[in-house]
């Protein structure tokens, strides 16, 4: 899955949440708050004999990004899939809280950063991430009503799923690769309730062109498709571009969007059909291409792209 023209920088899909803060923000800027030195640690996970980690997945601090401070929330994919959970949900709503109630003030952040990289909710502790992914959106909203963007990063292994990608779907901007995935129901949900014939998740090519990021970009489910390294999220992430306004008109605009691509592709039963609406040559190898030829290609399109 990795482009073979950006094998030799670091990729995004495979650094760790650390890592990839890192690489985003400017050098040792970065402020980690209740760091897996304080240990705080979820006090459920036990009762399954499951082990926690001492930052229970969610990693979040301020930093600077070309000297401008911004607020930082990292999931970290490889531990219990990235979910949403009591402390982690905490951790993430605390960090929102903080960034809407610095607007005006010496201390405002210029933008937030969530570096998405989730299955959903944590089932072990369902109630507590339900609660966790609400609170959560209703943190971001309150942000940017404070006139601070909140970007979504997403291109890690476990994608933005389940209550992950509603909380994408309420940021200013989305970022996506690739890689990235982002649904509301995940493909082995899908498959448990309707059967492999509905939804196989074991079909990799169906999985990445019904929810990967080419397919959301094409579609308008992301504003900027980039290459799948470490420095092209850092640009994305760079971009001073106006985000759009949190107000009636912004969400009005946003419904008329979504009736004409139901208008326009609501007959479709899968994505090459709507490539080839789109009039894309060849659309069904377009999961082949790399991403260069693919980001001129939605250039052509009119769609979001990020050509760096």
């Amino acid at each position: 899955m990795i482009p073979q023209d950006i094998a030799h920088e670091p990729s995004w899909y495979e650094s760790s949440a650390r890592a990839r803060i890192d690489g985003v923000l400017d050098p040792g800027s970065f402020t980690e708050l209740l760091g897996p030195q304080c240990r705080i640690m979820s006090p459920h996970l036990a009762l399954f004999d499951l082990p926690p980690a001492f930052d229970d997945g969610m990693i979040v601090g301020r930093g600077l990004l070309d000297g401008h401070p911004v607020a930082v929330a990292a999931q970290e994919g490889q531990f219990m899939g990235g979910t949403f959970a009591e402390v982690s949900g905490a951790k993430l709503v605390g960090l929102l809280r903080a960034a809407a109630a610095s607007a005006g003030t010496s201390q405002t952040v210029s933008a937030v950063l969530l570096l998405l990289d989730t299955g959903g909710v944590r089932l072990q502790e369902a109630n507590a991430g339900e609660l966790a992914v609400s609170e959560t959106i209703r943190a971001v909203l309150a942000v940017r009503q404070a006139g601070i963007p909140v970007i979504a990063l997403i291109g890690g292994r476990a994608g933005a799923f389940g209550g992950g990608s509603l909380v994408a779907s309420c940021c200013s901007r989305i970022v996506m690769t690739e890689q990235g995935r982002i649904s509301v129901t995940g493909p082995e949900v899908i498959e448990t309730n309707k059967g492999a014939e509905e939804f196989d998740s074991r079909d990799r090519a169906l999985v990445w062109r019904v929810t990967g990021g080419r397919s959301r970009a094409l579609l308008g489910g992301a504003d900027r498709y980039i290459r799948g390294d470490v420095a092209s999220f850092r640009a994305a992430a760079r971009d001073r571009a106006n985000p759009p306004a949190f107000d009636i008109d912004t969400m009005r605009a946003e419904q008329v969007r979504l009736e004409k691509r139901l208008e326009r592709y609501g007959d479709c039963h899968d994505t090459p059909e709507i490539w080839a609406r789109m009039n894309l040559p060849d659309p069904a190898g377009i999961s082949e291409i790399d991403d260069a030829a693919f980001i001129e290609r939605l250039a052509a399109t009119g769609g979001a792209h990020d050509a760096r």
